[in-house]
């Protein structure tokens, strides 16, 4: 995967520079696919591909070993290493594929001119060829029409488009929402009919199509396409009708959509807010989520049930609130109860609290505790359990403002202690 770059300008004028020395070593060549697209939109592509009649061996040649990664080789793939701001960009030979047999890779490649290139690639506002050098358009697969008309399309036949790949039918999803187009009639039809195709891609694939669609404008109209078109039932079984409730759904879609810098663990965690205890984990499991994702979604779930039950979070003591206020992830925390709260699942002054608090510096709300374990030993509190409960014990106090010293704190010791 082609490195992003940290210098959009950088990076289209490296992008830029590839076609270039493609063309003036006579091979045909354009920018391809979604950077096409997004400079058509007048949107900044996040990254460039290049499609050329140059066989991959002439690539590796032109730009030199160093520079070049072979590591798509067989699909007649090679990434060229940019300079360290630019990022990288894969550089695809015109090609046709032939069947596939895995529901993601085909059997084999042949390569061909840029037209047959285009009748191979997944929709038409993705099949377009731009040549940066004089701004021409090459237009095989009407995506022009479609992208000015609002229509996510596959090329050609959509069944077999999706059965060359199943997850096309959640980057279909994930282009009509995020764009705010429409859905083909007859490429919705396909999709609703091949659901249960989706159910062999990897979760890996299925987990980071969702991080994509999750994390960006059109989340909520996403998670509605995915209810509508059946696709919810095998992505997100535990959490998506009729498991949850249709309305239930609903709501948090719009909640979703509320978030100031959505990710995944933030979504999921407001999906499984109503459902069992176990079903967050079992979801993570099944999408193979990292650790550090999965107990984020699981803590944020826990934050809101804790803070949603408890009343007024200002009026409680500050030890309740304490660990949820210095979390590692209390920003994002925040960040879901204040959608909750503008969406009417939430008090918003609860919210406003929350975030006022996780804002103060962080000596103010997680000061060092008063005293160590080694401290209690040493002045003779047993070993194992009553050690934690002292050490619970003391803080609790100190967070209360109840004690402020090391000597507070062994008083408060022996005064508990039989």
């Amino acid at each position: 995967m082609p490195a992003i770059p940290s210098d959009p300008a950088a990076a289209r004028d490296f992008a830029a520079q590839v076609v270039h020395r493609l063309r003036a070593a006579g091979h045909e060549t354009f920018w391809a696919g979604g950077c096409v697209r997004d400079e058509l939109l007048g949107r900044t592509p996040a990254d460039y591909d290049v499609a050329t009649a140059a066989r991959p061996e002439e690539v590796r040649d032109l730009f030199g070993r160093g520079r070049t990664l072979a590591v798509g080789a067989a699909f007649g793939v090679i990434t060229v290493l940019g300079p360290k701001n630019a990022g990288h960009v894969e550089v695809a030979t015109f090609r046709a594929d032939a069947p596939y047999t895995d529901g993601r890779h085909p059997a084999g490649v042949t390569f061909c001119s840029a037209r047959e290139d285009a009748q191979r690639r997944d929709f038409t506002i993705n099949g377009l060829f731009l040549d940066p050098l004089t701004g021409e358009v090459h237009d095989f697969v009407g995506g022009r029409a479609d992208l000015a008309d609002g229509i996510v399309r596959a090329i050609g036949v959509p069944a077999m488009r999706f059965g060359e790949d199943h997850l096309r039918m959640l980057r279909a999803i994930r282009f009509t929402a995020h764009f705010g187009f429409v859905l083909d009639r007859e490429t919705r039809a396909a999709l609703e009919r091949m659901t249960h195709h989706v159910a062999t891609v990897s979760p890996e694939r299925v987990a980071a199509e969702l991080r994509a669609m999750l994390s960006r404008s059109g989340r909520r109209e996403a998670l509605e396409l995915l209810a509508d078109t059946g696709l919810a039932r095998e992505v997100l079984m535990e959490v998506a009708p009729p498991a949850l409730d249709a309305a239930r759904w609903q709501k948090a879609a719009e909640i979703v959509a509320a978030f100031d810098e959505p990710d995944l663990p933030m979504a999921l965690a407001t999906l499984a807010e109503h459902a069992g205890a176990d079903v967050l984990a079992r979801l993570h499991g099944r999408l193979r989520l990292s650790n550090r994702e999965s107990k984020q979604a699981e803590w944020i779930r826990a934050g809101v049930a804790a803070i949603a039950a408890g009343g007024d979070p200002a009026a409680r003591p500050w030890s309740q609130m304490q660990s949820w206020v210095a979390g590692e992830h209390a920003a994002t925390l925040a960040d879901v109860l204040r959608a909750r709260a503008a969406c009417g699942q939430g008090n918003a002054a609860a919210a406003a609290w929350f975030t006022q608090q996780a804002d103060r510096p962080r000596h103010d709300i997680d000061p060092p505790p008063l005293v160590t374990g080694d401290q209690l030993l040493a002045a003779g509190v047993p070993p194992g359990k009553p050690i934690g409960a002292a050490l619970a014990r003391i803080r609790a106090l100190q967070l209360d403002g109840a004690i402020a010293t090391a000597a507070q704190a062994f008083d408060a010791v022996k005064a508990d202690r039989p």
